[in-house]
């Protein structure tokens, strides 16, 4: 189910409040009663109204908030461990905890990227309207002056000339490829891949990612495995909730191969390029980690 940018944070509101009301002796069922009437969301209220509904028939709450969708695999796992064990409210605080966590790096993120995005967005629309409207004005008057040019002005006056007798349909129809390709590359399923590979390769933007990646998996793998979940499961829960294709590839393998009894160690140096999506320092931490069995405090 995909939410808006209100309903996600309502979905926060949820959690938040499921942790307070609960950790203050309340029953489930009662705290979504409460939680549901603060919702605004129609589509967000008539999903924690099926939640309420499903979890007073006696279904477990893990699975009932699975079958919303609002949930990663690894938040899944947490709620279903806590229920197991009874300690259902130290996890939904350590989830709140986390979606905190999550929603200021995202507020810090779109701060740093909305000054870029702007410019980018402005020296766009001039360079299209000086493409436009100004270059075939100047291609004219320099293809009037009988001079020796440089390769580079004679390139700027063909594009000048070529725009001003075909830029109703030379512009649009460059703008229209350039959407149609960006979505090719970084939206389409199937292909993707190439963007996220070439996220990764850029200078600026690739270090950011693999930061982010780095804090996500200590997250994620120290708070499961503290809980009691399996390493093979923990790492499944990295290949789900991972959003380029490289590491997914790269925990899936983790898992089999750990599945089958190799050590971490093994499998580090038996992938080709794990350098590359976890620094040599950060591997021999967990190396080290493995061997004490110190690995979730890690």
């Amino acid at each position: 189910m995909v939410l808006s940018f209100a309903a996600n944070k309502e979905k926060e509101y949820f959690i938040e409040n499921l942790v307070m009301l609960t950790g203050a002796g309340m029953d489930i069922v009662s705290a979504l009663d409460i939680i549901r009437s603060d919702i605004k969301t129609p589509s967000l209220k008539s999903l924690l109204q099926h939640l309420r509904d499903t979890i007073a028939r006696g279904e477990p709450i893990y699975r009932a908030l699975d079958a919303t969708g609002l949930f990663k695999p690894h938040v899944i796992s947490l709620i279903y461990l806590g229920e197991k064990s009874g300690r259902l409210f130290e996890n939904l605080s350590v989830i709140s905890t986390q979606q905190k966590k999550e929603r200021i790096f995202q507020s810090k993120l779109r701060s740093a990227l909305m000054y870029p995005a702007f410019i980018l967005s402005v020296a766009g629309i001039v360079g299209v309207g000086v493409a436009w409207f100004i270059l075939p004005n100047l291609a004219s008057v320099f293809s009037q002056m009988k001079l020796t040019l440089p390769l580079i002005t004679k390139v700027l006056i063909a594009v000048g000339l070529f725009l001003k007798s075909y830029g109703i349909i030379a512009i649009p129809s460059t703008l229209i490829l350039g959407a149609g390709l960006a979505y090719v590359i970084f939206f389409y399923p199937k292909t993707r891949w190439i963007g996220q590979r070439l996220i990764l390769s850029s200078p600026g933007i690739g270090p950011l990612i693999r930061q982010v990646e780095l804090a996500r998996i200590g997250y994620i793998v120290g708070t499961l495995l503290k809980a009691g979940v399996q390493i093979t499961d923990t790492l499944q829960s990295l290949h789900d909730t991972a959003a380029f294709y490289q590491y997914q590839s790269f925990y899936c393998f983790l898992k089999k191969n750990v599945e089958a009894g190799e050590s971490l160690k093994n499998c580090f140096a038996a992938y080709p390029k794990s350098v590359s999506l976890i620094p040599r320092p950060i591997q021999q931490m967990i190396v080290a980690g493995e061997q004490s069995g110190r690995l979730p405090e890690t």
